[in-house]
């Protein structure tokens, strides 16, 4: 009875050693095959980085630019590789072109008073610009207007350097201190110092209607009623202190 449980005891213990051993060998099959997977994915990731990576024009000739082969996915076959397209320098500038886009330009400039001088000389020549054709055409635009009356004018400047502006009425502030007759300070238009405690000027609701009608002659404005501009009008009016009279 001794021998028997002794030899039951023996026989247990090494089956227990022999699965543990299965065991830790399974573990590390499996592990060993997690590493390989994680090998594999991590290649394919690298080469479809590589692939998705633009080939730069300064360093890299056109010539060796067009024999260069894109691989789509890691199965190594040599069926799965095409060439790239021809590239020509042509094709590069091209493309700078198409990502180039318009700039734009804000200036004030008195009506027949533009010249190559600041503020419109450096505006425009920073961005490649003659500013002489600019004010050439500016003054032309303009000779019907009264000189000295400050004009906006958006300038729309090309990629190719070519350019074309819009002119707009002055602003509501300048068109209602003229209206109120305001005298300059220090040879400006400048309202009350303290708007709705001071008062610098008045004007009648005729004023309002006028200045009102100015400004509906722009095309950004023109699709807005003259009731809403005669409300922002006078309400521009109380914010730099000039009286409104019914």
């Amino acid at each position: 009875m001794a021998s028997s449980a002794i030899w039951f005891e023996t026989n247990h213990a090494t089956t227990g050693s022999a699965r543990s051993n299965k065991d830790l060998a399974a573990s590390n099959e499996r592990t060993k095959e997690r590493k390989d997977d994680d090998v594999r994915r991590s290649s394919a990731v690298s080469l479809g980085a590589r692939a998705n990576q633009r080939p730069r024009q300064e360093n890299l000739p056109v010539s060796s630019a067009a024999s260069l082969l894109v691989r789509f996915g890691d199965s190594g076959d040599s069926s799965l590789l095409c060439p790239l397209p021809q590239l020509t320098p042509t094709s590069f500038t091209m493309a700078r072109n198409a990502l180039q886009k318009d700039q734009f330009v804000k200036l004030i400039v008195g009506a027949g008073q533009a010249s190559p001088s600041p503020p419109v000389g450096p505006a425009l020549g920073s961005k490649g610009v003659k500013s002489m054709d600019f004010c050439k055409e500016f003054n032309a635009r303009t000779a019907h207007i009264n000189v000295g009356v400050p004009i906006p004018a958006r300038v729309t400047v090309r990629p190719d350097r070519s350019f074309f502006f819009d002119l707009r009425t002055p602003t509501t502030t300048y068109l209602l201190l003229n209206a109120a007759n305001v005298e300059p300070r220090k040879n400006r238009l400048r309202g009350a110092m303290k708007p709705g405690h001071e008062i610098c000027g008045k004007i009648s609701l005729k004023h309002v209607y006028e200045i009102a009608k100015i400004k509906h002659s722009e095309t950004r404005l023109s699709g807005l009623s003259l009731q809403g501009l005669c409300k922002s009008v006078m309400a521009q009016a109380k914010s730099i202190g000039i009286q409104v009279i019914p």
